[in-house]
């Protein structure tokens, strides 16, 4: 009997408490807000000032700038001479151990190897083509991170925006939820008007908590091309120079001929096609044996005593002629040569694809009217004070909440896509036409 009594207090307890704990649940800020102590105020300017300064990634590949620029040094040294010596260990006849005189045999030899067909001339060609690779491969890299950096910037800004437009909606709704509670006990208020709202405000909660787990995940992308701890990235943005942005403010030939001249992927595939002409003929200067002049001295070991000579070495080309690695470097001249022409193709369309795109995102924007955003924001207020006063229904209340919510996220999206797309455009063309 002791026993069901317990087992009934525990459901009544559970019955009790758990309609309390979800609504715990539901109301409880997200854990990615509570995170936010410390705040990095940065404009576009000092983030960018952070990232030159910080990112391992662009300091590995200066490092390997000053990799090949040694290697440069390396190709300009000449082959070193070869210098040999024997002596005598033992002679038999007078049983003497490194005898000296008449008695012992010395001899030594001094060589020097000499390239032919220009081969150190073309290694030094080959090591600066490299240099000059290693420092494309180095804006590249700049150029993307660059991107994600000014992308990251703007997509939190904009995001941020749309939480602002949750948290005012959520506020006022829980306002409205707060004084229905009180008055349903009184019988103003409808059980099922009661639960209609708070399931409004619990959906509207869900979609902040998604939001903000997207610019937690747009946060950590940005810290990590900062190199920065972590901290919350407070964008700064100046609106007012991001309105006067203008697609049509340089002409289609224009940005076409800075790609074709700044793109570092672009400069990275004409230098692939160089440095495969290069290989080319430094194989081709393989094929040409070298040639080894020779000193020698032998103390009585030859003909005469204190014998010396000189002397030329050279391989007979016979058998290797270097044929297989000529024929390579040549097929690779195809390659980095079609490779070349497909990323020229490249840049070409990508350019003409983001002019369009830009040209219609910015047509987009300047389509909205200026105040609708203002006066969707006042209207709100007002259906908020006029379904406190019953004057409108629940229904009407709603679906004007409804609609200015998705008002925000959608103004804030044409925003951030007519950003993204100018953003674009210093990309594919290499250069920041548009800041």
């Amino acid at each position: 009997m002791v026993n069901r009594l317990v087992l009934s207090s525990y459901f009544v307890l559970f019955a009790v408490f758990l309609p309390v704990m979800v609504f715990a649940q539901l109301t409880a800020p997200p854990a990615t807000a509570t995170m936010q102590q410390d705040t990095l105020h940065l404009t576009l300017d000092s983030a960018e000032n952070i990232f030159l300064r910080q990112n391992l990634s662009l300091l590995a590949q200066r490092y390997n700038i000053d990799a090949q620029k040694a290697l440069v040094i390396q190709s300009k040294l000449y082959a070193n001479p070869n210098f040999n010596i024997e002596h005598g260990l033992y002679n038999t006849q007078t049983h003497k151990v490194f005898p000296f005189g008449s008695d012992g045999e010395t001899s030594a030899g001094l060589s020097q190897l000499v390239m032919l067909a220009g081969k150190r001339n073309k290694q030094i060609k080959i090591a600066r083509a490299n240099v000059r690779l290693s420092e494309f491969e180095f804006y590249d890299l700049l150029r993307t991170l660059k991107f994600t950096l000014r992308d990251d910037f703007y997509n939190i800004y904009y995001l941020q925006q749309s939480a602002k437009a949750y948290d005012e909606e959520i506020n006022s709704l829980q306002k409205v939820v707060d004084a229905f509670v009180e008055q349903k006990g009184k019988g103003y208020i409808s059980q099922k008007e009661v639960v209609r709202i708070q399931a409004q405000l619990y959906s509207l909660k869900s979609e902040y908590r998604d939001l903000l787990e997207q610019i937690a995940d747009q946060q950590s992308e940005m810290r990590l091309v900062l190199q920065v701890k972590p901290v919350y990235i407070d964008p700064l943005v100046d609106t007012t120079s991001l309105v006067a942005l203008n697609p049509r403010q340089y002409p289609l030939p224009a940005l076409l001929d800075s790609a074709y001249s700044r793109r570092s992927d672009l400069m990275i595939a004409r230098t692939n096609t160089e440095i495969s002409k290069l290989n080319y003929s430094y194989q081709k200067a393989l094929g040409v044996p070298d040639v080894t002049f020779n000193l020698a001295y032998d103390q009585q070991g030859s003909y005469i005593k204190n014998y010396t000579a000189a002397g030329v070495a050279i391989d007979l080309p016979v058998f290797n002629r270097n044929q297989g690695n000529i024929k390579s470097a040549k097929a690779m001249i195809d390659v980095n040569t079609a490779t070349q022409k497909s990323t020229e193709a490249t840049v070409e369309e990508q350019v003409y694809r983001v002019v369009e795109k830009a040209t219609a995102a910015d047509k987009l924007y300047r389509n909205i009217d200026a105040s609708f955003a203002s006066d969707f924001q006042r209207l709100m207020h007002e259906v908020l004070i006029n379904y406190q006063k019953r004057n409108i229904s629940m229904l009407d209340f709603l679906d004007f909440y409804d609609s200015y919510k998705q008002n925000v996220l959608q103004l804030n999206s044409i925003q951030y896509n007519r950003v993204r797309a100018f953003e674009e455009l210093n990309f594919v063309t290499g250069t920041n036409f548009f800041n």
